[in-house]
């Protein structure tokens, strides 16, 4: 995050505003993503599966989803297009632990707007949200 002294003409990084729905299956990414997130404001309702996500009656409209790829029974592509397929087509960004190219390629053919690498999540997930925000 810039400070005043640093940021261009001292304006902010752009708020996010609404919630972020975060998906991963590892309890310990989930909840470091989710502290992450929270300590820059953001809002954040978190999920361990796809499954769970898509179990909920009423499905919160969130600025943004953050999904990992590999979960269990439902992944991250499916968890994307499944939600494309309800007309949910808010952005989304997927992340994945995985070197393999062409994931990324699924995900983007499935309406991934971002694909991060997950050893490179902190800042990098913090601008990928911003940024689709902002374009959308």
């Amino acid at each position: 995050m810039q400070d005043l002294k640093t940021a261009p003409n001292n304006e902010f990084p752009p708020q996010v505003t609404g919630q972020v729905i975060l998906v991963d299956d590892d309890l310990q990414v989930l909840r470091s993503l989710h502290f992450m997130l929270e300590a820059e404001g953001i809002d954040v309702l978190a999920f361990t599966s796809g499954y769970e996500l898509l179990s909920l009656k009423d499905l919160p409209y969130p600025a943004c989803f953050v999904i990992d790829y590999f979960m269990p029974g439902i992944d991250g592509v499916e968890l994307i297009t499944r939600l494309r397929n309800q007309n949910i087509f808010a952005p989304a960004i997927l992340i994945s632990g995985s070197s393999d190219s062409s994931i990324e390629a699924k995900a983007r053919k499935a309406g991934a707007e971002r694909f991060i690498r997950k050893p490179h999540l902190d800042d990098a997930l913090i601008e990928s949200i911003r940024s689709v925000l902002k374009s959308h």
